[in-house]
């Protein structure tokens, strides 16, 4: 595609009132090919959006984060069958949840149950029988959100027995931890971001990012965009491996460049190779329904299709309706953000928005827009 069709794609957008500001990248292994953006960082501002702009990444961290696990598993320092309970206290002997009690699981929690999403955890926002558990519990007992605390929660369904979205990552982040002896954001700075030239990503955004940090927003019942402040950190109380992350599209799409160059000298090719390839046999992944609309609209990730889930990625088996090729893989985050990488044509693709809920309608529509764009010409 060429800058003009991708920044036509992002000023309709904007025009359109879908989004307050879009910024998009596509990559190839060594050089940003096409980039573009539209919008400012707050409806109703005059500051306009760029490659330095600072995003929130929610889930766009969990690749991050399971890259990290993978090159402790490289080191010997993880295995993927091991018992998490033998390495973090706090997942030994877990429980399930089941019809409305807590009972002994019969399995352990396992480093690949929280890299496939299969250990068992959800997310309230997600599940029902969660945010039910949740509303019954005395509030006076309940842990601050965005605490170590936070993650002591029931498992939905013993552990392997199914692809569910949750907390899994931000436990794996603690693995990391536990297995490195560094807090995850001296692990990241020292073993990622610091190799790649990644400047500008941490958990902690400096006061000059801070300056520049997109708001997020919340479409209202008329279709409005309302602006509700920047994303604020919460590093102070633990490193969320789950999505705890802020980052640029510039140093976004450095990150991506390490699965287009065979691991980039960070990860061996062989481990990129099992990170990206399905790791949950007949399992379906990409199935999320909503329990807060004004979070998540419910919804299936690459609906028609069967999902699969990698060591940290969602997998497309079948050619995606716009030409992404088969065997592409991706993931997004909670504020709109979306990445894919596509090994076949060398290609990988970031937009990012800063939008609830997740799904969002204008959201998905610049999405889908920005796909279709990226596989209309020749590559």
């Amino acid at each position: 595609m060429n800058r003009q069709a991708l920044q036509a794609v992002l000023d309709d957008a904007v025009a359109a009132g879908d989004v307050a500001g879009v910024v998009a990248v596509v990559t190839d292994a060594r050089q940003t090919l096409v980039y573009g953006s539209a919008g400012v960082t707050s409806v109703g501002g005059s500051l306009s959006l760029d490659t330095q702009t600072l995003f929130w990444l929610a889930s766009m961290t969990k690749p991050v984060t399971s890259l990290a696990a993978m090159q402790l598993v490289e080191r010997g320092a993880l295995a993927l069958e091991m018992d998490m309970g033998a390495l973090l206290p706090e997942m030994k002997n877990p429980m399930v949840l089941e019809d409305g009690r807590l009972r002994p699981a019969t399995r352990s929690i396992t480093l690949r149950h929280l890299l496939t999403h299969t250990s068992g955890y959800s997310y309230p926002f997600l599940s029902k029988p969660f945010m039910e558990f949740i509303a019954a519990q005395d509030p006076a007992t309940l842990p601050m959100p965005n605490t170590r605390a936070a993650l002591a929660a029931p498992l939905m369904f013993e552990p392997g027995e199914r692809w569910e979205y949750g907390l899994s990552t931000d436990w794996l982040g603690l693995a990391v931890e536990a297995a490195s002896g560094e807090r995850l954001d001296a692990y990241f700075q020292r073993h990622i971001f610091a190799p790649l030239g990644m400047a500008d990503t941490g958990f902690t955004p400096r006061a000059a990012l801070r300056a520049r940090q997109a708001e997020l927003h919340q479409r209202q019942a008329d279709g409005r965009l309302q602006p509700m402040g920047p994303f604020k950190p919460f590093a102070e109380h633990f490193c969320s491996g789950g999505a705890g992350l802020f980052s640029t599209l510039e140093d976004y799409q450095k990150f991506l460049r390490v699965f287009l160059n065979a691991g980039a000298g960070i990860i061996a090719p062989q481990t990129l190779v099992e990170m990206t390839c399905n790791q949950i046999g007949p399992l379906r992944a990409g199935h999320l329904p909503s329990t807060d609309p004004a979070m998540i609209a419910a919804m299936d990730v690459n609906p028609g299709q069967e999902n699969k889930w990698g060591l940290g990625f969602i997998i497309y088996p079948q050619t995606g309706p716009f030409g992404r090729s088969a065997g592409s893989y991706g993931w997004s985050g909670l504020a709109n953000t979306y990445f894919w990488v596509d090994p076949v044509v060398n290609i990988a693709a970031v937009i990012l928005m800063q939008t609830l809920p997740a799904g969002d309608i204008g959201a998905m529509k610049t999405y889908e827009s920005f796909e279709r764009a990226v596989y209309a010409a020749p590559q």
